[in-house]
């Protein structure tokens, strides 16, 4: 079976590229979700993040996402030490995931693919892309969040050309090309190379 990544900035319509591939049948790994899930529950990311940043990750027991969000963002070595705790344990669980479905190939979802490492790991990525105005625009109105919020989580992903210049397929979510099409283009590509 084939591990294929998904990529694309904030706002960059991934989610929506995926609900797509996922009526298609083809099992989708989200890995934001995961590494939410393994922050917060997961014994030994909790007790690594505790040591990196101390109790005050999880007072009371909870983790304190959006104390922890407010470090990393304005930190890019608290940043690191994060990622360096959190993405590999997001790829262990992708692997177990993935050694578990029944398909030609199975799609992994991350805006950080590429600036993780993560990318090196799988057979093919795929790009999401869109305007970065059209980008913010979308983030600003489905977060209720401002310009400079946007902007800031635009910073710690990983940059367009880098993403360009790593992917196989690229999806343009620009309102327009319709992108129905395009997912069912790069779906037969996948499945060619796959039965191949």
């Amino acid at each position: 079976m084939r591990r294929i990544g998904i990529t694309g900035g904030i706002g960059s319509g991934k989610s929506t590229v995926c609900r797509v591939f996922g009526v298609l049948g083809v099992p989708v790994f989200e890995a934001d979700a995961a590494g939410r899930r393994l922050l917060a529950d997961d014994p030994a990311v909790r007790q690594a993040v505790t040591a990196a940043f101390g109790a005050e990750a999880y007072p009371g027991g909870t983790l304190d996402r959006a104390a922890l969000a407010r470090r990393i963002f304005s930190d890019p070595a608290a940043r690191a030490r994060l990622n360096g705790i959190v993405h590999p344990a997001v790829r262990a669980a992708f692997a177990r995931w993935a050694d578990a479905q029944d398909a030609p190939y199975v799609l992994m979802e991350s805006a950080i693919l590429v600036g993780s490492g993560g990318a090196r790991a799988l057979d093919a990525l795929v790009l999401v892309t869109a305007p970065e105005d059209l980008r913010l625009r979308r983030t600003m109105q489905r977060d209720g969040v401002g310009e400079e919020s946007v902007r800031a989580r635009m910073a710690a992903q990983d940059a367009e050309e880098d993403m360009r210049a790593a992917a196989q397929h690229v999806i343009h979510n620009d309102d327009r090309q319709l992108v129905i099409p395009q997912v069912l283009g790069v779906h037969q590509r996948l499945l060619d190379r796959a039965a191949a």
